[in-house]
């Protein structure tokens, strides 16, 4: 899958290519691994757990020239689509968020969830659901909004349709914002309606050297808005420097949280 860099201002290029969706879920030279090494009998849906976000996959990226704001917040995500899936051909290499790609894994990608995210995937022809770990980005084929591992696939009868429609539900982990909260302190720097003013403001606060700077598109009703945050600022730093920094450039006193 494709590797979101950690800089918001840079493009991702996809490493599988383009092709026509003539219906079935993988690229031209993907596919299902030539020995099936694993009884879907061994394998169990992925344990929800608190985890911290991934340190890299989370910021903005471009692919086929569209830009992607991950959301900062997976809480009441649901969404109907079409599920595809990947396999061999990624078996091994890193996904976006660092990790190493498992088909074996119950494991999936999706364009704007944090990383990671569990969430229960159901094919609303069948019934039949998995839950699932996203640690990934993608699918970019038009109309679909998830793409599952390949053993992911097999338990729910994936792999010879190739896609089916599927409700994709998170699930909530209620303590991950406290393990992010001992690594430090986050600051919000502004919150805007256009991401172009949200990617203005983070390219003058990197300019300061004041850490890490993303931006998180949040669903608020019907509404997208698009933050922009400063952090983790490390416990033993003098919070009032940052704080003076970023109001020096955004013209209002950041939100702590």
């Amino acid at each position: 899958m494709v590797v979101a860099f950690i800089s918001s201002a840079c493009s991702v290029t996809p490493e599988r290519p383009v092709i026509k969706d003539s219906g079935g879920a993988y690229y031209q030279d993907d596919g299902p691994p030539l020995t099936v090494e694993t009884d879907l009998k061994d394998v169990n849906d992925a344990v929800p757990r608190p985890e911290p976000r991934a340190r890299i996959g989370n910021a903005p990226y471009t692919v086929f020239g569209k830009r992607y704001y991950p959301t900062q917040s997976a809480d009441g995500h649901r969404e109907i689509g079409e599920a595809s899936w990947y396999g061999k051909k990624f078996h091994g290499r890193a996904t976006s968020s660092g990790e190493i790609y498992d088909m074996y894994k119950m494991t999936a990608a999706h364009k704007t969830l944090p990383l990671p995210t569990y969430v229960r995937v159901r094919r609303l022809d069948t019934d039949a659901s998995v839950v699932v770990r996203v640690n990934d980005r993608g699918p970019f084929l038009k109309g679909r909004i998830i793409d599952l591992s390949y053993v992911a696939a097999r338990k729910i009868g994936l792999i010879e349709r190739g896609t089916a429609k599927v409700e994709v539900t998170s699930i909530s982990i209620t303590n991950r914002q406290s393990i992010a909260s001992n690594s430090g302190v986050f600051l919000e720097a502004a919150r805007f309606r256009l991401p172009e003013n949200a990617e203005n403001l983070s390219t003058q606060l990197r300019k300061l050297n004041i850490g890490s700077v993303d931006i998180f598109a949040e669903n608020i009703g019907e509404l997208v808005y698009y933050r922009v945050r400063v952090g983790p600022i490390p416990k033993d730093q003098e919070l009032n420097d940052y704080i003076f920094k970023i109001r020096s450039v955004s013209g209002r006193l950041p939100k702590m949280y």
